[in-house]
Parts: structure tokens; C-alpha cells; sequence
């Protein structure tokens, strides 16, 4: 890891894009894993705008543990490592495809959420506001099977993005930004298969940056990388003794 060590600390700007791998090595099922939410019964329904419209349970019920259960997990060792970069002065922000809030729960402060986020929810009928943890209790008082409803009878809908919506503009527009303006980018624990969020280490490229990519799958970027490295654990190690407190 010392060229990418290096690499940042002549770094005027370091932005960093996390997927799923990251979340896996604190315990959370990869969704497209084994064991992953789209291995369920009726998975292509439970992300989709419009089957939430017609039955808010599918989501519900499917999402009981991947979503609803987050709780019981804590932040790994890569969420560490980056809070120990941006408190020593060397990561700009974070943009991030995970749904799991762990980098906030970590400490870190510039977070962009581009597949959205369960922080908020919405009723699709009037537009109410809950909290993430309201939706929670309201979900352990009324049991399996229950759908959490506005007082005007609207399903609550996580602000995470569905088949069928935009992704959130502000969001996006940040971590296109700080792809844009980074002149490292670290693309860590994604294969880069999902667009427009794969697109981002490519805009960092067009504006001559590096990118370095740590990810144990290949991806379709990895002849463009500075350099590759395939092993999550050993970067968080290497970043903790480098930067950590």
C-alpha cells in the first residue's frame, strides 16, 4: 500500500467511492451475495416504485433485517480507516452506493448517500417526515406484518432510491463534484457494475486524476487504475497505522 499512501499524502484532494464490500466485512449480507436480499422470493418487487405503491409489505417484509435491523451492526474497519483520513486533513467527502448509514455512525461528516438513504422516510401520500429510528419503533410495536402509515393512511417509504425514481440530484451532483475535483479517487469494495455510480471514478480519469481501486472482484476499470489491490482489510490496516489517531 505505500504507493496509494503516498499517493494521497501529495494528494490536494482525495475523494473515495464505497459499495458493498465494505458492509460485508462488518457482517451485513451483500444484496447480490449468496445470502442477499435479491435472493428472495419476489426480490425484483421490493426496490420497485411502483409494487411499493401497490403493496408496501413486499418492501417491508423483505427489508426486515437488511434495512430495519442495521442496529445490530456496527462499523467496520474501512468506515475507521476513512474517519482516521478526514480527521487527519486528507479525504474531501465520501460518496457512497451503501443504504446502511455505517459511515455516519462511524463519524464521518462529508457523506453522499447516491442511492439515497433510510435516514428519512416519507409518506407517499402527504409527504410526512419520519426518522429512521421513529419507523423502528413503529415497526417493533406493531409487529410482523405491520406496515408503518401516516395518520392520512400514506405508507412510509424510505428516502432510499427505488427502481422506477431519480436518484437524489443533491446527492449526485456533490459526488460527481468530488470525482470531478479529486485528483486521487479511491474506489473501494465495488465492482463498478451499477451506473451512474460506476460513472464516477471515470470522471476523475477525464479530469486527469489517478484511481486507485481496492476490491477483491475485477472491474472495468482496472487497467486504468494506478494500482489495484484486491485485499479491503490490509487497506484499512495500512490506512489506520498511517493516519490513525
Amino acid at each position: 500500500m505505500k504507493n496509494l499512501i503516498k499517493a494521497i499524502k501529495e494528494a490536494r484532494r482525495v475523494g473515495v467511492l464505497t459499495g458493498a464490500g465494505i458492509s460485508t466485512l462488518c457482517g451485513i449480507p451483500d444484496f447480490r451475495g449468496p445470502q442477499g436480499l435479491y435472493k428472495q422470493k419476489d426480490a425484483e418487487k421490493i426496490f420497485d416504485i411502483d409494487w411499493f405503491d401497490r403493496d408496501p409489505s413486499i418492501y417491508y417484509r423483505g427489508c426486515a433485517e437488511l434495512v430495519y435491523g442495521l442496529e445490530k451492526f456496527t462499523p467496520g474497519p474501512v468506515h475507521k480507516a476513512l474517519v482516521s483520513m478526514e480527521k487527519a486533513g486528507c479525504l474531501e467527502g465520501i460518496a457512497t452506493q451503501n443504504i446502511d448509514m455505517l459511515h455516519q455512525k462511524a463519524g464521518s461528516k462529508n457523506v453522499y448517500e447516491v442511492h439515497g438513504s433510510p435516514i428519512l422516510h416519507h409518506c407517499r401520500w402527504c409527504a410526512d417526515e419520519k426518522k429512521f429510528e421513529e419507523i423502528c419503533e413503529m415497526l417493533r410495536r406493531g409487529g410482523e406484518g405491520f406496515i408503518p402509515r401516516c395518520k392520512c393512511g400514506g405508507a412510509y417509504k424510505p428516502d432510499i432510491t427505488f427502481f422506477g425514481e431519480a436518484l437524489p440530484e443533491k446527492a449526485f451532483t456533490r459526488a460527481q463534484a468530488l470525482a470531478i475535483s479529486s485528483d486521487v479517487f479511491i474506489v473501494l469494495g465495488t465492482s463498478l457494475s451499477v451506473f451512474p455510480a460506476a460513472g464516477l471514478p471515470r470522471l476523475t480519469l477525464q479530469a486527469g486524476g489517478k484511481v486507485f481501486i481496492v476490491n477483491a472482484q475485477p472491474t472495468p476499470l482496472d487497467d486504468y487504475a494506478a494500482a489495484r489491490y484486491d485485499d479491503l482489510a490490509a487497506f484499512a490496516q495500512a490506512i489506520l497505522e498511517e493516519f490513525g489517531e
